[in-house]
């Protein structure tokens, strides 16, 4: 495929520039989403032009003179405002223009056009219209068919990153296809395009790394990131996920190679939250590493020098905040993702007034799990004003669902927060988190340091707060020790434990340990799967506190919207809309979370609630609100059913 970008040319094509056969009038069009696709690599009668809209049409335009629409899905995306018209400023709707960008290809590269392309789907009379005879065996088959036999070809992999790369190969084919599959088989694929696969798939993506899919940003851009972004071929971008790669889940350091983070998020917006693939755009801002087995490595793609930190650092994320705004407009979330506590707690609080900006290590996972804490009420009884929350790790994760439950508590009973914040304790690497401790604190856990004595030991924390809810949140496995868990059964009769840390390899314990350890008596939830558990005849199905549950329907409820900014309130409705969608027959199962099947009905109804608060804090654009916002979301939802072309 060549592209012709303003004044360039194609040979043996007759397109040209500005003098180009082809050169149309456009009405309220923006160029920049407009592509000419040339069906047919000879100039012959039979040739044709496909012109690509904004809506994801196709229409064709023969040499004859005579054109063919596609049919297109009637049911509107989220689009936001009217879009920017990526043409010269001066030329008015009755002038020829040239586009930004044309391509032309033949039917052999619709066939690698991974948004349209649809395989041996395409019907016989598709095949004749785009030149498509000979190049696909003759059989035609449904999308539902493509999907089992892709299923079939997945579950034959007994490596989960074969089976990982295999979707993204898929993904890079065809589009629809990939989020169909992923859609109809979400509980099942889920961990495979995201944890806790995605963290083996950063620590080896030098090693399979094979085409781009999201922007690389690093120093060697400083000064021209807005042009980089301008490189990005689509240009209504509604979602960003942005790392720096410092603090891959539970990995650590993992530099240019965490782009693994933002292309599975940006996958599940889709298929969760209904976004659609192209106002996504995963970025990954690369200052370098300081993992010296990457540095080493010869297959490493990123900068080889240690970490910018600092002024330097500073500039070039301002930078790239400013020129998203430039390009995107304000209502562009930018959701960060796996920066390192210091830096990552620094920008939620530097652009959060400024960006409509999102961090789902702090706010997300604090959603996550004060809904699981408000749906396991419904079983162990009391408000969260009449428990006692222990914590072990004090980091990004840790304080942030800290601080979410606290304003929750404070919500409910009109108590002061400072006064809520005293009903949690947090244990970091040096132990509990007391006043005599505050001056060597960071600043992120001084709230949390409490009149207590010193405490080193997890298990001397739990014998001495008696809490009633203790969360892990440390990144290092198996913390929760069997004295732990049985210290926790002996104060409680249900007893809260939640093990959150990714991946699996790192989660504080497993809940067959959690099952076991407390004589099937704790409410357990883990960040990564685990597999049913049976205890004494009697099978415990562990909930799994995901942020996928919360990220994909904030952000469509954001979008819907048009709001402008994420306040915490938001995310109180996002954890109300979530623990409401669990069920009696889910409690009765020992689940605190709904199941992973329902996840778009699930999204919508977050979406709707957050889009209301939206609005009912005067922060939402788009006007008038919708009656039935739940309907509106399910309206919005991107569909990956095969569009027909005539």
């Amino acid at each position: 495929m060549i592209s012709l970008h303003r004044s360039c040319f194609l040979n043996n094509t007759g397109i040209s520039g500005s003098s180009s056969p082809f050169s149309y009038k456009l009405k309220k069009l923006p160029p920049a989403s407009v592509k000419v696709t040339a069906l047919g690599p000879n100039r012959d009668r039979n040739s044709s032009v496909l012109i690509e809209n904004n809506n994801n049409s196709l229409k064709e335009i023969k040499e004859d003179g005579t054109s063919s629409v596609a049919d297109v899905d009637p049911n509107p995306t989220v689009t936001g405002e009217d879009r920017d018209l990526y043409y010269d400023a001066a030329a008015s709707d009755d002038q020829l223009v040239t586009p930004w960008s044309l391509s032309v290809a033949s039917g052999y590269s619709l066939l690698r056009d991974p948004h349209h392309n649809k395989g041996l789907a395409f019907n016989e009379k598709e095949r004749d219209s785009y030149y498509l005879r000979g190049l696909l065996p003759p059989t035609v088959i449904s999308q539902e068919l493509q999907v089992k036999k892709m299923m079939c070809s997945i579950r034959q992999y007994q490596v989960p990153l074969q089976k990982y790369m295999a979707m993204m190969d898929l993904q890079e084919l065809n589009e629809r296809l990939f989020y169909k599959l992923l859609i109809d088989n979400v509980e099942e694929l889920l961990p495979v395009v995201y944890t806790p696969t995605v963290g083996e798939a950063c620590q080896k993506y030098g090693s399979i790394f094979r085409r781009p899919q999201g922007l690389f940003i690093s120093l060697k851009e400083k000064g021209k990131i807005h042009e980089v972004l301008r490189n990005w071929p689509q240009r209504d971008i509604q979602v960003i996920v942005v790392t720096d790669g410092e603090r891959i889940l539970g990995l650590g350091d993992l530099g240019c190679q965490g782009m693994g983070i933002p292309i599975g998020k940006l996958s599940l917006y889709t298929a969760l939250g209904g976004v659609r693939p192209s106002a996504c755009l995963p970025v990954t801002i690369d200052v370098g590493t300081n993992n010296e087995q990457l540095l080493n490595d010869e297959f490493y793609i990123g900068l080889r020098r240690r970490r910018a930190t600092g002024q330097e650092y500073a500039e070039l994320m301002h930078e790239f905040m400013n020129a998203v705004k430039q390009n995107y407009g304000e209502k562009v979330l930018i959701q960060f993702e796996d920066f390192a506590n210091h830096n990552a707690f620094d920008l939620l609080a530097k652009y959060g007034t400024t960006h409509l900006v999102f961090n789902d290590d702090i706010q997300g996972t604090a959603s996550v799990v004060l809904a699981g804490l408000v749906a396991a009420l419904k079983v162990v009884g009391g408000t969260l004003a009449d428990h006692r929350f222990l914590f072990l790790g004090a980091g990004e994760a840790g304080t942030g669902i800290a601080e979410l439950i606290a304003l929750e508590i404070s919500k409910q009973t009109n108590m002061p927060l400072e006064e809520a914040r005293k009903k949690i304790s947090l244990v970091d690497s040096k132990g509990l988190i007391v006043k005599s401790r505050i001056d060597s604190l960071q600043h992120f856990k001084k709230p949390w340091a409490h009149d207590h004595e010193p405490i080193k030991k997890l298990v001397d924390a739990v014998n001495g707060i008696k809490p009633t809810v203790l969360i892990g949140t440390s990144g290092v496995g198996r913390t929760f020790t069997k004295e732990v868990v049985e210290a926790m059964a002996a104060l409680n009769e249900k007893p809260i434990i939640f093990s959150l840390s990714n991946p699996t390899s790192q989660s504080e314990c497993t809940a067959e340990e959690a099952y076991t350890w407390s004589q099937g008596r704790a409410i357990f939830a883990s960040g990564s799967p685990f597999d049913p558990v049976e205890y004494k005849g009697r099978v415990f199905v562990p909930g799994q506190a995901n942020n996928a549950y919360i990220f994909p329907g904030l952000g469509l409820g954001l979008i819907m919207s048009g709001a402008i900014r994420v306040h915490d309130d938001m995310l109180l409705a996002a954890s109300e809309a979530l623990a409401a969608q669990v069920t009696q027959e889910n409690f009765d199962k020992g689940l605190i979370y709904p199941p992973f099947r329902n996840i778009r009905k699930i999204s919508a109804h977050i979406a709707a609630s957050v889009a209301a608060k939206a609005y009912e804090l005067g922060l939402a654009t788009r006007q008038p609100q919708p009656k039935d916002l739940v309907k509106y979301a399910e309206h919005c939802m991107y569909n990956p059913a095969y569009q027909s072309y005539r």
